[in-house]
């Protein structure tokens, strides 16, 4: 039988992912010096981003209606350029900045007379737009070899009964990220696979993170949000729903730093599956 080699792609939280962050610098009209309180703003903007994988960063000028293209279009371009010349002071890779363009005035949307001043303070901006990595990790594998460990491994047992657990040691996840390591590609296409050849079986993706205080959940580093081990089991379900299985079948939970294994820590980061129904077709 001919061997189908798939390509598959695994991305971080597909249907939630943040992939894109912005942020906002105001000036004064008619100045394109950037005011002290809005290098604060940025200088602790950038620092958000030491941990986070850039792609690319987009500087974008913008100005009120007043004034004439020309001279906007100069002002927007200056005030693009200053923001840059922060950045490249604080030590960030100025290869990855890919735009720094000055994009004239914004038109201005009357709402009221009273708040024309408010508006045009608001226009006169510079938007910087990072673009985040997407997590791919790709891994050609055969189907047939997937299938033969599948069936050597068993990794659900027959007599398997509710409130047990598959527990998955070789499914470890990137420190401070809710996507696999390449290494553990083949493991959850395994699981993928087990798991379409017992239909019968509903359960809990139940996420795990190490190295955490008072068993607190960390920061996924690509969100900024602390829910870390939910958004690793999260990250298993969608790959799941991808590969075919029903989402009535599973739910998925994030349990912290709360059940630490003892062993090393990238063991922590990790997910386990808890039998929660089984069908009976009888």
């Amino acid at each position: 039988m001919r061997k189908i080699i798939f390509l598959f792609v695994l991305l971080v939280n597909t249907l939630q992912a943040q992939t894109t962050n912005t942020h906002v610098v105001y000036f004064e009209t008619g100045k394109f010096n950037v005011t002290e309180i809005e290098v604060n703003r940025l200088v602790l903007f950038i620092q958000s981003l030491k941990d986070i994988e850039v792609e690319r960063i987009s500087i974008y000028g913008f100005c009120d209606d007043r004034g004439t293209d020309s001279y906007n279009l100069k002002l927007s371009q200056n005030r693009a350029d200053a923001i840059k010349k922060i950045f490249s002071g604080l030590d960030m890779d100025e290869n990855l900045i890919t735009n720094v363009d000055g994009k004239g005035e914004v038109l201005l949307r009357v709402i009221s007379s009273d708040n024309l001043n408010i508006i045009r303070g608001l226009n006169r901006k510079v938007e910087v737009r990072i673009d985040f990595k997407k997590p791919i990790i790709p891994a050609e594998i055969e189907t047939d070899e997937v299938e033969k460990q599948t069936e050597d491994n068993q990794l659900i047992k027959e007599n398997i009964a509710v409130g047990d657990k598959i527990i998955l040691d070789n499914i470890l996840f990137k420190t401070g990220y809710s996507y696999i390591e390449e290494e553990s590609v083949l493991v959850l296409e395994m699981l993928a696979i087990a798991l379409r050849g017992r239909p019968e079986l509903n359960f809990t993706i139940e996420g795990h993170i190490c190295c955490t205080r008072n068993s607190r959940d960390s920061i996924d580093k690509r969100t900024g949000k602390r829910n870390l081990s939910l958004a690793r089991a999260r990250f298993i379900y969608d790959y799941l729903v991808d590969k075919g299985i029903k989402r009535n079948r599973m739910r998925y939970v994030g349990l912290k730093n709360k059940y630490p294994l003892g062993k090393d820590p990238k063991f922590d980061r990790r997910v386990e599956i808890k039998i929660t129904y089984i069908y009976n077709k009888n």
